[in-house]
């Protein structure tokens, strides 16, 4: 698989779910190597500037954000159109990656940040929430009857949330992002992101991503 682009992966990284659903979706095919992040290898470490996943690495670049892997791969492809949607669909995205992923740090691991309080932060990242499902009502998707980039870019996060306390969220009066994620959560594309691959060795072939 020496000609196809390499892709560096964590399988429960929200950031690198996000790129597996584009690539996934493009059909672009790329060698995925699964890491352990707190044993990172070597050729890991020398393909990504940030040391973090996801990394895509191709004949000519490098691409070490997951949200330009997810542009790089429908660039490439993209049957589903989830490159069409309108401007409140960045906007949603950019909030998604600013003050919703801040908070909903702050409330997952409350412990690494002095001063955090858990359910302060849980609040913030609720209002993000609140917006979602506004913007969901009456149809399945954030704009209409289709899934977009924003959908995907978002939905690892707001799954990584509501998994803090799977209780806490389904007693919220979020009903279409409630719907919403757990539609994702039963789809085939989800299924397929989530296979378990074995952690990579050097010397040894990554696997054929994304797989029938």
């Amino acid at each position: 698989m020496s000609d196809v682009p390499v892709l560096w992966s964590f399988r429960r990284c929200p950031y690198a779910m996000r790129a597996r659903l584009a690539v996934a979706a493009s059909g672009v095919l790329c060698e995925l190597r699964e890491i352990v992040l707190r044993d990172k290898p070597e050729a890991f470490l020398q393909a990504s500037p940030s040391a973090t996943v996801p990394c895509l690495k191709t004949t000519e670049d490098t691409i070490d954000e997951s949200y330009d892997i997810m542009l790089w791969a429908l660039q490439q492809n993209d049957p589903e159109g989830w490159l069409f949607l309108p401007d409140e669909g960045q906007s949603l995205i950019k909030a998604c990656d600013g003050p919703f992923k801040t908070a909903l740090d702050r409330y997952k691991y409350s412990t690494r940040y002095q001063g955090a309080d858990a359910l302060e932060e849980r609040s913030k990242a609720g209002a993000f929430i609140a917006q979602l499902d506004a913007q969901l009502a009456g149809q399945p998707w954030l704009f209409g009857a289709n899934a977009t980039l924003a959908d995907m870019a978002i939905l690892p996060f707001v799954r990584q949330f509501a998994h803090v306390d799977l209780d806490w969220f389904a007693a919220q009066p979020w009903p279409n992002t409630q719907a919403w994620l757990e539609r994702f959560k039963a789809s085939p594309r989800f299924a397929l992101i989530m296979r378990k691959y074995p952690q990579w060795q050097a010397g040894v072939a990554g696997h054929a991503f994304p797989e029938s």
